[in-house]
């Protein structure tokens, strides 16, 4: 009886390993009135999206500093060279680095802390594309992040550039806008990031936005991005 039983738990204790280390799939969904091209790193690279058009990415489990976002304006060769209006990764379709501002980001790292995925959708390098980030269907409470205002619209003069809204940050490139040097101890919101958290309340809307704008779900949980929303 001991070794069934052991024999049990050992085969629950490799099964749930190896739940831990599945991939998680994102589902990332153009329900935008114009063509995107989407970008992920540090898995996935990035594809053109025309409008109601989805693109599957499997992402290994403890991927970190991962990112998904639009692009928008873009014209490519057929070697996948070329440019974006917003959000360009250094001239290439399929990215290998992080996009120019202005830019909304969907960010995540997966497998972390009590086996956690962390995830956000933040507006720190700006607003370019609506946004919403969720979890699908099953397996997480979480009701996820919408930014679905159009921020663009109403974005502060100074902050705009290439047809979307910049963040204090990349703009002024103060330290009390960027939360680092003599504000790194002590950032707190400006009239910038109170801007965007208006609009957008549950997304990142300056670098020490923790509180209100990090969300969790269990390891294993698979994803959908969804621009326009």
């Amino acid at each position: 009886m001991a070794r069934s039983v052991m024999t049990i738990c050992f085969g629950v204790a490799l099964a749930l390993l190896a739940a831990a280390g599945d991939a998680a799939i994102f589902t990332v969904v153009n329900q935008c009135p114009y063509t995107v091209w989407a970008a992920s790193v540090p898995v996935g690279g990035g594809r053109q999206l025309n409008r109601g058009e989805a693109w599957t990415i499997s992402v290994p489990a403890g991927t970190t500093a991962a990112r998904i976002w639009a692009r928008t304006g873009c014209r490519f060769d057929g070697s996948g060279r070329g440019s974006c209006r917003t959000g360009d990764c250094g001239g290439v379709l399929r990215c290998t680095g992080y996009g120019r501002a202005p830019n909304t980001l969907a960010e995540f790292a997966l497998n972390q802390f009590n086996n956690l995925d962390f995830y956000d959708v933040s507006l720190i390098d700006g607003f370019n594309v609506p946004m919403s980030f969720v979890p699908a269907a099953g397996g997480c409470r979480s009701r996820g992040v919408r930014c679905a205002a159009d921020v663009t619209a109403r974005c502060p003069p100074e902050l705009r550039q290439d047809g979307a809204c910049n963040n204090a940050c990349p703009v002024f490139k103060r330290d009390e806008y960027c939360c680092v040097g003599s504000a790194a101890n002590r950032c707190g919101p400006t009239n910038y990031s109170r801007f965007f958290k208006q609009l957008c309340p549950d997304a990142y809307s300056y670098p020490k936005d923790d509180a209100t704008s990090t969300f969790t779900c269990p390891a294993g949980t698979n994803y959908r991005v969804v621009f326009c929303p």
